[in-house]
C-alpha cells in the first residue's frame, strides 16, 4: 500500500517562501508521477504542479508559474514543492499525489490513485 505524507506548511507573510515535501512509502518511488494539488474548504482540488517519474518534464497552473518549482528525490523517494513570493490568494490545503499510470507530469487530479493528508499552508498579508 502506498504511503504519502506531507510536510512543511505553516503560517507565512506575504512574500515569504516554503517548501513542502512528500514522503512516499510502500512502492517504487520512480515509477511514479507526481503531482500537487490544492483545496479550500467546499471548493474542488485543484492542480498546482506536476512532475515525471523521471523528473525530466514538470507542469504548473499559470498562477504559479516562477514562483513555485517541483522537484523530486528518488534516492530519497520524495518529492519538494519550493513556494516563493507566497500571496494570500495561496492559502489552501496543499496535497501530494501519486499515479503508475502515467509517467508523463500529468494535471488531471483522476489519474492519481495516491493521496496525501495534506498540510496547510495559510498565507498573511
Amino acid at each position: 500500500q502506498v504511503q504519502l505524507v506531507e510536510s512543511g506548511g505553516g503560517l507565512v507573510q506575504a512574500g515569504g517562501s516554503l517548501r513542502l515535501s512528500c514522503a512516499a512509502s510502500g512502492g517504487t518511488f520512480s515509477w511514479f508521477s507526481m503531482g500537487w494539488f490544492r483545496q479550500a474548504p467546499g471548493k474542488e482540488r485543484e492542480f498546482v504542479a506536476a512532475i515525471s517519474w523521471s523528473g525530466g518534464s514538470t507542469s504548473y497552473t499559470d498562477s504559479v508559474k516562477g514562483r513555485f518549482t517541483i522537484s523530486r528525490d528518488n534516492a530519497k523517494n520524495t518529492v519538494y514543492l519550493q513556494m516563493n513570493s507566497l500571496l494570500p490568494e495561496d492559502t489552501y490545503v496543499y496535497y501530494c499525489a501519486a499515479t503508475v499510470l502515467f509517467g508523463r507530469a500529468t494535471p488531471t487530479p483522476d489519474n492519481y490513485a495516491y493521496w496525501g493528508q495534506g498540510t496547510q499552508v495559510t498565507v498573511s498579508s
